[in-house]
């Protein structure tokens, strides 16, 4: 299992370099994606099943949810869509697709391998990790969902559109 704790690991930090290191952000985006889901793969190594599926769910699936209400926000035209088209190239989807491939084949590796100690866990009630979210972790939480707001409101102010300000004593002049 330390082998594939390991190839999960590096998969992690090549994912993550490139997720800073792409200038676009549908790239970024992609690499991000199989960056958490190489972390759920070693949370679940380690025996946390249900923090694996909860970084699948939340994480995973609520960066892309976030991502798409940030696209839809900033107004697109007829240009920005053709640059798009040109971006979802089936070539973009070879280096993420490469390092998800590496992480399914040791999702299964790890399902298939019969080590059933890893399997011998102890029941956490929702009660319990809603107590740990907001006690211990709280700032942590309150945290995050302020970055999150703040990214919501920057993409909305990003893409509002610009009004000409015209001031009241030159209306007469220019109309």
């Amino acid at each position: 299992m330390t082998l594939v704790f390991h190839i999960a690991a590096i998969v992690a930090i090549i994912s993550t370099v490139l997720v800073i290191t792409q200038t676009n952000a549908v790239h970024a985006l992609l690499y991000l994606v199989v960056s958490l889901l190489s972390i759920a793969v070693i949370f679940f190594v380690l025996g946390a099943h249900f923090v694996a599926a909860l970084e699948v769910i939340i994480y995973a699936g609520a960066i892309m949810v976030l991502f798409i209400f940030v696209v839809m926000m900033l107004n697109i035209n007829a240009q920005t869509a053709k640059e798009e088209e040109k971006l979802l190239k089936p070539a973009m989807w070879i280096g993420p697709g490469i390092l998800s491939l590496i992480l399914l084949g040791e999702f299964i590796y790890v399902l298939a391998s019969g080590n059933n100690q890893m399997f011998r866990t102890q029941e956490i009630t929702p009660k319990q990790v809603g107590l740990s979210l907001f006690n211990t972790y709280l700032l942590g939480v309150e945290l995050a969902g302020m970055l999150l707001m703040a990214g919501i409101i920057g993409a909305y102010h990003l893409g509002k559109e610009k009004k000409k300000f015209v001031h009241r004593f030159l209306k007469g002049e220019t109309e």
